[in-house]
Order: structure tokens, then sequence, then C-alpha cells
């Protein structure tokens, strides 16, 4: 898999993704710090990316800047949202990474919306 950092994840989160064998960038590599929502999910649709982020408010953000239809396509983004501490994310991460690969592959084989995933401290939540 491929994963995006946007740019509040610690590094800690790329190390181990990178330990189990997926590719890591950070949205950094691709856009300058501070891009509006809108730029950093058409970014990682665009390289095929899962996007990982500690920004509560990503979603919110970009649906009411864009129109309905311009809306729908961003169903398609595979998303994770960590709600865990950030010392503790990967870690996290690292403990549910077998059902995130399953979640992944289940979004792509469907076609018609993202993975979307929120890890929290003593939770796990997926949207289908």
């Amino acid at each position: 898999m491929h994963f995006i950092l946007d740019e509040n994840p610690p590094r800690s989160v790329a190390v181990m993704l990178q330990s189990h064998g997926h590719r890591v960038k950070s949205i950094l590599d691709y856009t300058p710090r501070g891009a509006v929502d809108e730029v950093v999910a058409t970014i990682a649709m665009e390289v095929g990316a899962v996007l990982v982020t500690f920004d509560e408010d990503f979603k919110k953000r970009i649906d009411p800047k864009v129109g309905r239809r311009k809306r729908r396509r961003f169903l398609r983004l595979h998303r994770i949202w960590m709600r865990c501490s950030k010392p503790q994310a990967a870690q996290r991460l690292e403990s549910v990474l077998d059902f995130v690969e399953r979640e992944y592959e289940i979004a792509r084989t469907n076609g018609t919306r993202g993975m979307a995933l929120e890890i929290g401290q003593a939770f796990l939540r997926t949207e289908r």
C-alpha cells in the first residue's frame, strides 16, 4: 500500500509503515506546508495513496467549499483519521494494520467509495 502522511502525524507512523513494507510519503513532498484540505485530498487520490491525518475537521472543511458534484469525488478518498494521542499513533495503527489492509482491499474492489477509518485510543471505526 501507499500512504501519504498529512502534516500532523509523527515520524514514528512513517517508520512503522515502512517497516511493514509500505510506501510512505509526506504531503510536504508534494505541496508546501499549509495546503488546503481539498488539495491534500486531491493529491492523495491522484497518486492512489491512503491519507493518514490527525485533522478532525478534514471532511467538514472540504464539504462546504466545493460543489455537490465535486464533493462526490472525495467519497473515493482513502483516509485514516487518527484519534489517539500522537505518541501512541504508530503502536495503535500497527495493532490494527491487518484490518486496515483488508478494508483497503474491500474498498478498492468495491470501487465506489474510499476506505474511511477512525483509529482511537480504544476503538476502531470503519465506514463502508
